[in-house]
């Protein structure tokens, strides 16, 4: 934008362009003659050009001024709305390290409102949901009755409720075949977690760690698609592992622990050497070209069809 300055200047100079022209019209074209009708007409004719250059002039520094005001108000909306998101995911995150079950789950919901409005902010959301489920936990036993259990499985039940939803809020926003809810572009990071019964189905994840992490129950991955990296070393399935038509973008089940059924179907690009799986009369069905090998006593490793005994 112009500065008073320059504006002050600029009208001193037209203030003096204007007398000067005063004057040298009274000097040159007081004379009478008939020429100076023509020069007069001259004149007239370059004061109409400068007045049009100048009110173009005008013209263009009011649509500046107009355009910076746009701007000006379009950066402070802007800066509102950060403001607003950043104090409602501040106010969710504190919800969420409440000792009390129900005031997480409203932490979580409200996350997932939050990134749902704001898709700029979807990744660093589900960033905090994943280090959630990423701390420590036990998970209760199995217990059909639960009226008599004590304090201490009551708040493991409540918290593998919140878990649980976690978890379910994760994967019904990485299925594509819901567009208007979908995440797209989303990378997990749940190494080391423990995960019970997890179901990440028909999913699209760009890439995903579960390195050194437990599945108690069953996880299913039935039809999901990691475009990208798929960890999955070290981690333990204590029960069912369903990969069927899993499309791998790069994988690596180096030091991964099968044992319970598992299902992988025929064809997939998962990388199984030395992963490892419990010998007895359990149903697992390998991708084609692995094969189980009798390693020590009650475990198998899990090697390619071709290599050498």
């Amino acid at each position: 934008m112009l500065s008073a300055r320059t504006i002050v200047l600029w009208a001193v100079g037209l203030g003096v362009v204007a007398v000067g022209s005063v004057v040298l019209l009274l000097v040159t074209l007081g004379s009478g003659e008939p020429q100076d009708g023509v020069r007069l007409d001259v004149v007239r004719t370059a004061s109409g050009i400068v007045l049009g250059t100048g009110g173009a002039a005008a013209l263009l520094l009011t649509a500046r001024r107009q355009r910076y005001a746009e701007l000006d108000l379009v950066q402070k909306d802007h800066d509102a709305t950060e403001r607003r998101v950043t104090e409602l995911y501040g106010k969710a995150a504190d919800q969420l390290g409440s000792d009390k079950a129900p005031v997480r789950l409203a932490g979580l919901y409200a996350l997932e409102r939050l990134a749902q409005g704001n898709p700029a902010h979807r990744q660093t959301i589900v960033n905090l949901i994943c280090a959630y489920l990423r701390m420590p936990f036990t998970p209760p036993p199995e217990v059909r009755a639960r009226t008599r259990i004590g304090p201490r499985d009551a708040h493991r039940f409540q918290e593998l409720e919140v878990r649980q939803t976690a978890t379910a809020l994760l994967a019904a926003h990485l299925r594509p075949d819901a567009p208007e809810v979908f995440w797209a572009d989303i990378t997990l990071d749940l190494s080391n977690a423990t995960l019970v019964k997890p179901t990440l189905t028909l999913a699209r994840v760009k890439s995903a760690s579960f390195a050194g992490t437990t599945f108690v129950g069953p996880a299913a991955f039935r039809g999901t698609e990691f475009t990208g990296t798929a960890d999955f070393r070290d981690t333990r399935f204590r029960d069912l592992a369903d990969f069927r038509r899993v499309t791998f973008g790069d994988s690596v089940f180096r030091g991964a622990v099968f044992e319970g059924r598992t299902d992988f179907g025929v064809h997939t690009t998962a990388k199984l050497a030395d992963a490892r799986t419990r010998t007895g009369d359990v149903r697992r069905k390998w991708p084609a070209g692995w094969v189980e090998r009798a390693a020590e006593p009650g475990w198998a490793a899990l090697v390619p069809l071709d290599k050498p005994v």
